[in-house]
């Protein structure tokens, strides 16, 4: 693999892989939503880091947030031209990870493991 390969693999990653970031350009695709419906479809997700990640993913023009001057306020978030690119990508990243999650459910955790231990036949 040359450089440039790895290099545009990379700039990939460090635009999508913020913890919140694949979650959130899902959410959005295809559709336009505002903050308080994108936290209660994300509830795990803290509010100071949503804000965050929706800024990051703004300022990388993958999504464009529409402020309008209403009372209360109202902003709105939707995905661009640029960021619906990603879907298919994304769309791939999650089913792998249902697959993974799928595969890593079947196997015993450590300390659920069993160890048949043998009777000493000596103190019968």
């Amino acid at each position: 693999m040359e450089t440039k390969e790895i290099k545009a693999i990379k700039a990939t990653l460090d635009i999508v892989c913020g913890k919140w970031k694949a979650a959130i350009l899902l959410l959005l695709m295809g559709r336009t939503l505002r903050f308080s419906k994108i936290k209660s479809s994300l509830p795990l997700i803290n509010h100071q880091t949503l804000i965050k990640q929706l800024k990051e993913l703004e300022k990388d023009g993958l999504i464009e947030r529409k402020s309008y001057k209403e009372v209360p306020p109202r902003v709105e978030y939707s995905v661009t031209e640029y960021g619906a690119e990603l879907e298919g990508m994304l769309k791939e990243m999650m089913d792998w990870g249902k697959k993974h999650l799928e595969l890593n459910s079947r196997i015993p955790k450590e300390d659920e493991i069993i160890i048949p231990v043998e009777r000493d036949k000596t103190h019968q």
